[in-house]
């Protein structure tokens, strides 16, 4: 006899047991499951509760001669009824188990579950709610959003988590991994309080347009046609400008418009943001416009802004643009032309339009606007020419503006502002950003930060500030398409490991023995993270481990319909202005009285009501 028969003929003779043990399980399980049930569909009948006797005996009685015999008088379609029903719901119910313990199995171990993110689940958040907001205190229903921001569902059926209005969130997704769909969107339609958003697309505008309306007033600041919208508003971009450092914030916008990594500022970057914030600081306080700073920046030799720094006592400044102007030849021109460079986006008239003073039109007020519930959309193209220095500065303007609003509250806002920065490596290069990242959530600024990558934001802020904004954002999403392997694999150590066991089975003659060893494994290995499916995100939470969550896309929640429904009609809309534009049709009525106000009353080196 061959080793291979002897050894079958081993597993036969211990299996053996076992198969007579499931088949007495499965006769039992069936013939209980007839006595129970008929018995249950006659009383139900009108029959009474008259048991069989529960033995083989009654069962083959039963084959033989149906159910008259075992159920005297009982209907035979309520016995068999009753059969049914009562395996029908067993085994929906053996389906539902198996379904649980599957999903249970599935999920990778050494991630979190419900029980350690209590905190973000409904009753924590809502609680938390309570301490952050004093509006909300005495009142015993509150509606999900106020409580926080609806970050997903806990995978695989968990309930729906939120963050705190005290958190700021930085999330990393590939394109179309559902940064629009399933963050952006959901967060603008349901913010609580005055709303921000950056962005190089019209997507989320116009999903979002319509029902922000309803809210409060839609400001679109669209110098470049994202959005085609007509021009209705203009911002005082020298507002800000009366101080060093709101002139130097201002022209830091501009420089990292051009320089693709803060931390590698070279001589001329340096020089050309030193004087683009004199001469913001000049206009300012002279009471000049954009147009006599380009100006000013076009001749050097121009004394204007010199002497208007002297004339509000602005000596040193006055003393250190001089001395630019009268340096060498070269080295001023240099500085000069990379000051023009960065701008360069103030040269186009449609872009300058939107930061000149407009009589005819309203006045966007970051001050005003964060007291509210208005939305603010701010509309850029990436690459050359686009207005990403304007975008940043608007933006920081009215972040700085809800700091400070929350400082007169008390030190937080209520309600939150909510800041949806997407593409912000792109349109909006706000330079210290990380460094003021903690800060906005201390005082109920919640702050999306919206990227491809960490790499993307490793160009912009540089590895130091790239780093500093990771640890400084107290919730993380990391979803689908994240290729950078140095990262991902970081990410996966992050996660951490845990316990695998691992069977080994030893058969000899005496019998069979069986042992187990540990090793540690990966939670999540690198290119499990890199194939989260689309609409997964891995949730990185200050003080709780890892967890896997499903995003919710507006378009799956319960009022897609009509969100859909005004989504396509401001498409149609943004079409058929694109169209109007192209073919170059009539501007809007009230573009048209501004631009003849625009040529009328401004004129280079004149200052406003002069």
């Amino acid at each position: 006899m061959s080793d291979n028969a002897a050894r079958g003929r081993m597993y036969g003779s211990e299996l053996m047991p076992w198969a007579v043990v499931l088949v007495f399980g499965g006769f039992l399980v069936l013939f209980g499951g007839v006595w129970l049930g008929g018995t249950l569909g006659a009383a139900v009948t009108g029959s009474g509760w008259h048991p069989p006797e529960f033995s083989l005996a009654s069962f083959g009685t039963l084959l033989t001669e149906g159910p008259g015999r075992l159920w005297p008088g009982a209907s035979p379609v309520g016995v068999v009824a009753g059969i049914v029903l009562l395996f029908g719901a067993v085994i929906a119910l053996c389906v539902v188990a198996v379904r649980k313990v599957m999903s249970y199995i599935s999920r990778p171990k050494g991630l979190a579950g419900l029980r350690e993110l209590a905190a973000l689940a409904p009753a924590g958040i809502a609680a938390r709610a309570r301490d952050l907001r004093p509006s909300l205190k005495g009142r015993k229903e509150l509606h999900p959003d106020e409580t926080g921001n609806l970050l997903g569902d806990l995978s695989p059926n968990g309930p729906e988590l939120r963050s705190s209005f005290e958190d700021v969130e930085l999330d990393l997704m590939a394109p179309r991994a559902g940064k629009s769909t399933g963050i952006a969107v959901p967060r603008v339609l349901r913010a609580q309080g005055a709303v921000l958003l950056t962005s190089n697309k019209s997507d989320v505008y116009a999903v979002t347009r319509a029902e922000r309306e309803k809210a409060g007033r839609v400001w679109t600041f669209d110098p470049q046609g994202i959005a085609h919208a007509p021009r209705e508003m203009w911002w005082d971009i020298l507002a800000d400008c009366h101080t060093i450092e709101g002139a130097r914030r201002l022209a830091g916008h501009f420089v990292a418009s051009v320089n693709d990594d803060q931390s590698k500022k070279d001589f001329w970057i340096s020089a050309a943001q030193n004087t683009l914030t004199a001469l913001f600081l000049a206009a300012a306080r002279g009471k000049a416009s954009v147009l006599d700073l380009l100006a000013w920046l076009a001749d050097p030799a121009d004394r204007t802004p010199v002497d208007l720094l002297r004339d509000v006592n602005m000596i040193a400044m006055a003393e250190q643009l001089q001395g630019t102007v009268r340096g060498a030849v070269e080295t001023r021109d240099g500085i000069y032309e990379t000051a023009r460079q960065c701008v360069a986006c103030l040269l186009d008239p449609e872009i300058v339009a939107w930061v000149t003073p407009d009589p005819h039109l309203a006045q966007f007020k970051p001050h005003d606007h964060v007291l509210g519930r208005d939305t603010l959309y701010l509309l850029s193209k990436d690459g050359g020419g686009s207005a990403a220095g304007v975008i940043a500065g608007l933006a920081d303007a009215t972040m700085r503006a809800g700091v400070v609003a929350a400082e007169r509250m008390g030190g937080r806002l209520d309600p939150p502002m909510t800041a949806v920065l997407d593409e912000a490596a792109n349109v909006c290069r706000i330079s210290d950003l990380p460094d003021l990242y903690s800060h906005f959530g201390s005082r109920g600024i919640n702050v999306v930060t919206l990227l491809q990558s960490y790499r993307q934001g490793s160009r912009v802020w540089g590895e130091a500030g790239m780093d500093a904004m990771w640890s400084a954002a107290t919730v993380k999403l990391l979803g689908a398409g994240l290729d950078d392997a140095d990262f991902v694999e970081k990410i996966s150590k992050l996660v951490g490991n845990h316990d695998v066991r691992t069977p080994s089975i030893s058969k000899s003659k005496e019998g069979t023995s069986r042992s187990y060893s540990y090793r540690l494994d990966p939670v999540l290995p690198a290119d499990r993270i890199r194939a989260l499916p689309k609409g997964t995100a891995l949730l990185l939470a200050t003080g709780v481990r890892p967890a896997l969550i499903r995003l919710r896309p507006w378009y799956k929640e319960p009022d897609a319909g009509t969100i859909s429904a005004a989504a396509k009609a401001e498409t149609a809309a943004i079409t058929e202005r694109a169209a109007r534009s192209w073919s170059g049709g009539p501007p809007q009525a009230a573009e048209s009285s501004a631009s003849r106000w625009q040529r009328e009353a401004v004129t280079l080196r004149k200052p406003y009501g002069g």
